[in-house]
């Protein structure tokens, strides 16, 4: 059921026991204030990267204005995680490898600043308790009241096609009481396909934000059934935006970054 105005506690926090602790993923480091580089990404960066590619954006307005938030997109190149915040009416979080954030010398110091301009927390290579720690990451963010983006397929779909949603968006929707925004993203994989070192300027990116969704009727995190349903409607309202081609199986293409890992041991059905 579509809604805009939340006001629900959080329950518990997650545990060792809610997912295997022998599955490797990423670990977040802890929340920090982003600072005067976060600051002159939202206020220059992410104005001159509309005025270049100009990205057509729909359903700003069904974006809350403030409280915590997900957003559950698409996902079909490296760009989405910047054309996301670039498009969004207020500051977007997003997982990131921690590589891009101390690397050496003076390409090692740009891109730390430029992932931190456009809103990215660090993320460390890890394994069991290290994904719950991540996870974790994501729960304290929207527990501060931030929005945070999050792919529920897990990883880039290489063929275009829109694949089954793993079960962990739903477990954080579902465990915060975070309203759920879908994302449809067309064109980024035009922009910037798999592979390419620099987006192109001759193509334009569509990103289109659908109204909040409540999970909360399927049930509590804890329960498979109501994960896996909360799934299916976020990747129905993600397939009414993008209009992509439905796959009808899940993208098992090899995790290549911590971010992509942390779905390894989130707890996800296949039904």
């Amino acid at each position: 059921m579509p809604v805009r105005v939340w006001n629900r506690e959080y329950p518990r926090r997650v545990t060792s026991a809610d997912a295997p602790d022998s599955t490797e993923a990423g670990s977040a480091l802890a929340p920090r204030q982003m600072g005067a580089t976060y600051g002159l990404g939202r206020f220059v960066i992410a104005p001159l990267a509309r005025m270049v590619y100009r990205p057509r954006v729909e359903g700003r307005e069904n974006v809350p204005r403030s409280g915590p938030v997900i957003f559950a997109s698409n996902h079909l190149s490296f760009i989405d995680s910047i054309a996301i915040p670039v498009a969004a009416p207020r500051p977007v979080h997003f997982l990131a490898k921690s590589s891009y954030f101390d690397g050496p010398g003076f390409s090692g110091w740009l891109s730390k600043e430029f992932f931190t301009a456009i809103g990215a927390v660090p993320v460390q290579r890890g394994a069991g308790q290290a994904a719950l720690d991540a996870l974790d990451q994501q729960r304290r963010l929207l527990d501060a009241g931030n929005a945070v983006a999050l792919y529920p397929e897990g990883t880039r779909s290489l063929d275009g096609r829109l694949y089954k949603g793993r079960t962990g968006v739903a477990f954080l929707a579902l465990q915060t009481g975070a309203p759920v925004v879908p994302v449809g993203l067309i064109g980024t994989d035009k922009v910037m396909p798999v592979g390419a070192r620099l987006p192109s300027l001759r193509e334009r990116v569509t990103v289109k934000f659908g109204e909040p969704l409540d999970l909360s009727h399927h049930g509590g995190a804890d329960s498979g059934r109501a994960r896996r349903l909360a799934t299916d409607d976020i990747m129905a309202a993600i397939h009414a935006l993008s209009g992509q081609e439905l796959a009808g199986a899940y993208n098992e293409a090899p995790a290549q970054n911590p971010i992509e890992r942390i779905r390894q041991v989130l707890p996800h059905e296949r039904r």
